[in-house]
This record gives C-alpha cells, sequence and structure tokens, in this order.
C-alpha cells in the first residue's frame, strides 16, 4: 500500500501525540457519561471540535481520501491511543475506523459521498451489524451460522434478526448490516436510526470507552434499496474479509498506545513511591516487573509493524493478523495487569487511566476474535501446510 513517507507520517503522529496528551488527557475526569459509563456523544462532539481545530481530526485519511499505509497507520494510531479518549477525540476509534477502511476500498463514488464522508469529517459514528444473540444459536466466532436474513423485494432487499454486541449502536448514524441470502452473505449499508432497527437493551461491560456501548438490537422488516448493497449478493464474507485483518491490528495499534500510557503512570509511581527505606522500583519484585513490561511492550510494537507490513503488501494478512492479534493482546494483558499490580491500592481506583485501561484490555482479548479462536485457526493452517508439503 502506497503511503506518505514515514517521515511525513511521524510529523502527524507527533501533533497528535501532542494533542492527545495535552488538550485531551485533561478530558479523562470530565464527568459527561451515560449510564453505562460510556462517553456521551456531547463529549465526544466536544473533543472533535478540538481535533478539527488542531488539525488531527481523522489523521490517518489524507484530504484527498488516500488512506496512510498501514506501517504509517501504525504509528498514527499508536499515539491516538495515550488517552481512552484519544481514538474518540481524533476519529481513529472503533468501529468507525474499520468502517471507514471497508468504505474507502470497497463503495462506490454515491455510497462514498452518502455515508463514508460524514465518517470522516467526524459528523457521524457507525456500527457493524454481525454478531448474534448466542441464546438464538446465531453467529458470534463462526460467521457462518449467521440467522439474520435478507430476502429480495423488487428494487429492496428486507432484512430480519437479531444482532448482539453491536458496538456503538445506540447514537449511530451509519450501520452496515450482515445478513444472509439464499446466494450466501450480504453486506448492507443503512441510515440510522430506522424504526426497524430497534435496539432491545445495552448490557453493562466491563469496558468504557465506547459511545453507545454494546447493544442487542431486533432488526424487523427492514428495507432496503438494492444499490444499498456492498457488491453482489453473496459477497458480504469476501468484504468482511477486507476489512478483518486491519481492524484486528488497528485495535492492536490502539490499546499499544493505552498500554504504553499506563506504563508511565505506574513506572512515575514506581519512582516516586518509598516502601521499607526506599523507592519501589528498587525492590526487585516491582522493578522485574517493569522490566517485564518494557519487553512485552517492545515485541507487541514490533508483532504490530511486521504485520503491517504484510498488510501493506496487498496481502490480506488473515494469518499474520490473528498472530498477532493473539500476542498483542495478551502481552498488553500482562502490562496492564502489572502496572495495576506496581500501584497497589492506587491502582485500582479512579484515580488515573490504569484501571480503566485494564479493563478495556480484558475486553480486547475478547473482541474482535478471542485468543482462543485465533490459536484454532491457526492450528489448522499448520496441520494444513503440514498436509500439503506431503502431497
Amino acid at each position: 500500500m502506497a503511503g506518505i513517507g514515514m517521515d511525513a507520517a511521524l510529523e502527524i503522529a507527533q501533533r497528535v501525540e501532542t494533542f492527545v496528551r495535552d488538550v485531551v488527557a485533561p478530558y479523562e475526569k470530565d464527568p459527561r457519561r451515560d449510564h453505562h459509563d460510556c462517553p456521551t456523544d456531547e463529549l465526544v462532539r466536544e473533543l472533535r471540535d478540538l481535533a478539527r481545530q488542531a488539525g488531527v481530526l481523522t489523521p490517518h485519511i489524507l484530504p484527498d481520501g488516500r488512506h496512510l499505509s498501514q506501517r504509517e497507520t501504525a504509528i498514527v494510531l499508536q499515539r491516538s491511543g495515550l488517552s481512552p479518549l484519544g481514538p474518540l477525540a481524533v476519529n481513529t476509534a472503533a468501529p468507525d475506523e474499520g468502517n471507514m477502511y471497508l468504505l474507502g476500498k470497497v463503495g462506490s463514488p454515491e455510497l462514498k459521498e452518502r455515508f463514508l464522508t460524514p465518517l470522516v469529517e467526524g459528523r457521524a459514528r457507525s456500527a457493524f451489524f454481525m454478531t448474534e444473540p448466542a441464546e438464538d444459536g446465531g453467529a458470534g466466532s463462526d460467521p457462518s451460522m449467521m440467522l439474520t436474513t435478507a430476502r429480495q423485494d423488487g428494487n429492496h432487499w428486507v432484512i430480519d434478526g437479531r444482532k448482539a454486541f453491536i458496538t456503538g449502536a445506540e447514537g449511530a448514524k451509519v450501520g452496515i448490516v450482515m445478513a444472509k441470502s439464499a446466494d450466501g452473505a450480504c453486506m448492507f449499508l443503512v441510515d440510522l436510526p430506522n424504526p426497524a432497527i430497534r435496539i432491545e437493551r445495552v448490557p453493562n461491560t466491563i469496558d468504557s470507552s465506547m459511545p453507545g456501548g454494546h447493544a442487542t438490537v431486533r432488526i424487523d422488516n427492514l428495507r432496503v434499496p438494492a444499490d444499498q448493497m456492498l457488491g453482489q449478493s453473496g459477497e458480504g464474507f469476501k468484504y468482511a474479509q477486507i476489512r478483518l485483518s486491519p481492524a484486528r491490528l488497528s485495535h492492536c495499534m490502539r490499546w499499544y498506545g493505552a498500554c504504553v500510557r499506563a506504563n508511565e503512570i505506574a513506572t512515575n509511581y514506581a519512582n516516586r513511591r518509598q516502601a521499607f527505606g526506599k523507592p519501589l522500583i528498587d525492590h526487585e519484585g516491582v522493578g522485574f516487573m517493569l522490566a517485564d513490561n518494557m519487553i512485552d511492550l517492545k515485541q507487541a510494537e514490533l508483532m504490530i509493524d511486521w504485520c503491517a507490513g504484510v498488510l501493506d503488501t496487498g496481502a490480506l494478512g488473515t494469518v499474520e493478523s490473528s498472530m498477532t492479534k493473539v500476542s498483542v493482546s495478551e502481552a498488553l494483558m500482562r502490562v496492564a495487569d502489572r502496572c495495576v499490580q506496581v500501584m497497589g491500592g492506587s491502582g485500582v481506583t479512579g484515580d488515573t487511566i490504569v484501571e480503566q485501561v485494564f479493563r478495556e484490555v480484558r475486553a480486547f482479548r475478547i473482541y474482535d476474535g478471542p485468543t482462543e479462536v485465533h490459536k484454532w485457526s491457526l492450528a489448522k493452517t499448520i496441520k494444513r501446510n503440514w498436509k500439503a508439503a506431503r502431497a
């Protein structure tokens, strides 16, 4: 993937970092939270106005519509993640970032103007409707189990089903809905809110960084014009694959930045806090935890860069992104856990973002595929390659 060059990308990344540290971080104590403790849209709009004024809104997409390369995107999104509010402020958050990437790749000019432009400009949020409720036996880690149906009715498609854990559905303006026709999976763009898409509940979850939470929704007789289907009937999984690996990787980028910040806070605490006649960091048990953090953060950074380089060749990078998602999410979980431990009682309070980062990274080990599903998939690849080598 062509980009702007690492020097130019680094300049963008540095401006994003300055903005997140100096402008966004003070908002971490802002009380504007909904009943699920997620940032309100009012707060998001205010932060995005500030980002727009600072020239760092949607920094991974250039004014002419070109997207930074994945390696360039990595250094920008890592900086945006230095605060849990950073990705929301500069418009690099999930699921919008992945949805913008997909629409930029496969949307028609008309669909881009109608659905992509408001997202890039930070005027709208989006939601990706794929996962279905476990109690229905619907699609989760196995998308082939999809139960939501799409049937053609003249020049429209009619969609019925239920979806679960739909991030940001409450308050979103743009929806990407996956359903199954007689031909296979399909992907549709819809304006939100829509009376045919009803939010049943928004459960309380361990994480609290994403506006709108993770809703369960019912879709009843949703009529979508045929020209709002991405591609052709039955091509939905092909387009999902285009989104899949970059979206997995961008999660790694953002949460890497959050853990860098958490480690900075824990390091500062360990150097300032005295116990048993010396700073905490001089106690081997604490110093070794921070040393392990340094190692895990570097390994995570290198895995992200390696996978980004693979994607920049034009490869789908399915195997590489699975490896990276497992490696990075597990490493960052260890980092976040050690930060809490180093800070003791302070680490489990809301006095710093360390406690929130721990919660967010714990959730990260599940979304975009749990560690165990990725390992299972990798094991299938190992077996297939072994058989092919002996054929």
